[in-house]
């Protein structure tokens, strides 16, 4: 890897967190307040608003998803590809976790608390869709909030910006027929086209797009990069909190009748998130690999790209199914719990290095 592309990799998984990201619960859960709350006094606008669909895409809500994907996909360089060889053990686990552990785990906690457990509670209606969001939200690792975890964990940042990439990389091929499969163990049938439409529309076209941009500012000095990356970066979260709005507005009937759901829904996504984080952790102290590498290579396993989750599950089931309910109830928890797993593993450093 050159210099440059090195510079950029190490201020990519160094840059600070910002308000907005610090305190996203904060905003999401405004955002619960202010779409159920627009949803009941203007109900004929956001009906308009979900109508407003071409070939099952709702076209508002499509180009709110680009506004918040292409911007974090800017920062992967997909040249860190070559850092891969380098850390082969912490590379393994981090794909071992996020694509054979992960997405499989969700699927197993869904059936049994939301089919099981919980079913009792939850409306028998929406059971099914309850269940496709979970999978959706396991099935796509983190992209950009990744960065931002390994920072404060002290994780290499070369280590972070490849595991990255070559997830994403994954992602474009491994996400539709991983989610089909899953959804089809869970009896949950949805139509292929849908689903493909869903990975060409936000995974395949944001990445080419982000690339061309990537190389477009690139060519312009690292200081220009970085100028614009501050200057678009706060469009992710601004999309995400209006594309939120949007589904409360939608979703805000069913809250308000049982707002016990958020609560149900969190608990299987909590368990797999400490799950899953704990089990990469241990996996690269036991391969021997670096706390650095550990650090990252954990987070990314614990942490979702909900932003294609929510994309997913309302191209695929609506604005109001359980499904694009259990997707933002993962963003609601992300930081707090995030958060809360950094602390963890900085404060383990020493036991992690008696190993």
């Amino acid at each position: 890897m050159s210099s440059n592309q090195m510079t950029l990799g190490q201020q990519a998984a160094v840059a600070p967190m910002s308000v907005f990201e610090r305190y996203l619960t904060v905003w999401v859960f405004l955002c619960i307040v202010a779409g159920i709350a627009m949803g009941q006094l203007l109900p004929d606008l956001f009906q308009a608003i979900g109508r407003m669909e071409l070939a099952k895409v709702n076209l508002p809500v499509g180009l709110l998803i680009w506004v918040m994907i292409i911007p974090m996909l800017v920062k992967v360089d997909f040249a860190a590809l070559g850092e891969v060889r380098k850390h082969v053990k912490g590379i393994g686990v981090t794909l071992f976790v996020n694509w054979l552990v992960k997405p499989f785990s969700m699927a197993f906690l869904g059936w049994l608390f939301i089919r099981h457990w919980f079913a009792p509670l939850l409306p028998p209606d929406q059971l099914d869709s309850y269940i496709a969001g979970l999978i959706l939200l396991a099935a796509a690792p983190c992209t950009a909030m990744v960065f931002v975890w390994s920072r404060l964990t002290g994780g290499d940042p070369l280590f972070t910006l490849s595991q990255v990439a070559l997830n994403d990389s994954i992602m474009v091929i491994a996400f539709a027929p991983l989610v089909a499969f899953l959804l089809g163990l869970s009896a949950i049938t949805v139509p292929w086209d849908t689903l493909l439409t869903s990975v060409v529309l936000y995974i395949v076209i944001p990445v080419l797009l982000a690339q061309w941009l990537r190389k477009i500012l690139l060519a312009k000095g690292t200081a220009a990069f970085d100028a614009a990356m501050a200057k678009i970066g706060p469009w992710s979260i601004t999309a995400l909190l209006a594309t939120l709005v949007l589904l409360f507005a939608f979703q805000g009937e069913a809250i308000l009748k049982q707002p016990l759901v958020i609560g149900l829904l969190a608990v299987p996504i909590l368990i797999q998130v400490f799950f899953n984080s704990a089990l990469a952790y241990w996996l690269n102290r036991a391969v021997g690999e670096k706390h650095s590498i550990a650090c990252p290579s954990a987070l990314i396993g614990a942490s979702n790209f909900f932003e294609l989750a929510v994309a997913a599950a309302i191209s695929l089931f609506g604005f109001n199914s359980g499904a694009a309910l259990a997707t933002v109830v993962g963003v609601l928890i992300e930081v707090p719990v995030m958060l809360l797993v950094v602390y963890i593993v900085n404060n383990s450093k020493d036991w992690y290095e008696r190993a």
